[in-house]
């Protein structure tokens, strides 16, 4: 069971895990709340690298056959803590403001409603796959969240923008991913209610 607990997929997992306070200390770096150019990088080059060990450890478990009980529960939570984490930050920082604020929280929403789906689901010996669609709104979501860490960093990289390149495609990505968000937390409750009614 250690050595299960301690294989390669479920260590890039704890790794995903240990990048949420990592990530969020690049923003507290002078003890408040500031959004440097170094952190944003920073903080965007942890929030890349979490990305792929989160494609990576589901993918060597499957190849390598080492699946197991910690790996299936801490992968969504892994995953969860990240998104959760950064749309908080994002928020704080003023990156995520107004109207899209709606689209952190429709996110951040179906987030746990679906989790909670899954947990009532599972108790029931019910499983849930994941759809494509759900698959390309986790994508959309990961870019709109790379996107928007880089933030007002990023946007200096095309000077000749005005309005900020980077910032603009982050919150239209973010946008995406919450229609896709609707839709997908539309797509599993309706395959969850007919377990849902005694």
């Amino acid at each position: 069971m250690a050595s299960r607990a301690y294989n390669i997929p479920n260590l890039l997992t704890y790794a995903r895990i240990l990048a949420v306070p990592l990530i969020v200390v690049c923003f507290f770096l002078e003890g408040r709340l500031q959004s440097s150019d170094f952190a944003r990088w920073t903080a965007l080059t942890i929030f890349v690298v979490a990305s792929i060990t989160d494609y990576l450890d589901g993918y060597l478990a499957r190849i390598w056959n080492q699946t197991s009980n910690i790996g299936k529960m801490l992968d969504p939570i892994a995953d969860k803590l990240l998104i959760a984490s950064v749309l908080l930050l994002m928020a704080a920082d003023g990156t995520i403001a107004g109207w899209s604020l709606w689209a952190a929280i429709t996110i951040l929403c179906r987030e746990i409603l679906v989790s909670g789906l899954r947990e009532y689901l599972a108790a029931l010996k019910v499983s849930v796959p994941v759809t494509q669609i759900a698959k390309w709104k986790t994508t959309a979501q990961m870019f709109a969240l790379a996107f928007l860490l880089a933030g007002p960093a990023g946007d200096k990289v095309l000077p000749y923008v005005e309005f900020g390149l980077a910032t603009h495609i982050g919150i239209a990505l973010l946008w995406i991913a919450a229609i896709l968000t609707i839709y997908t937390g539309y797509d599993y409750f309706r395959a969850g209610a007919k377990h849902m009614v005694d």
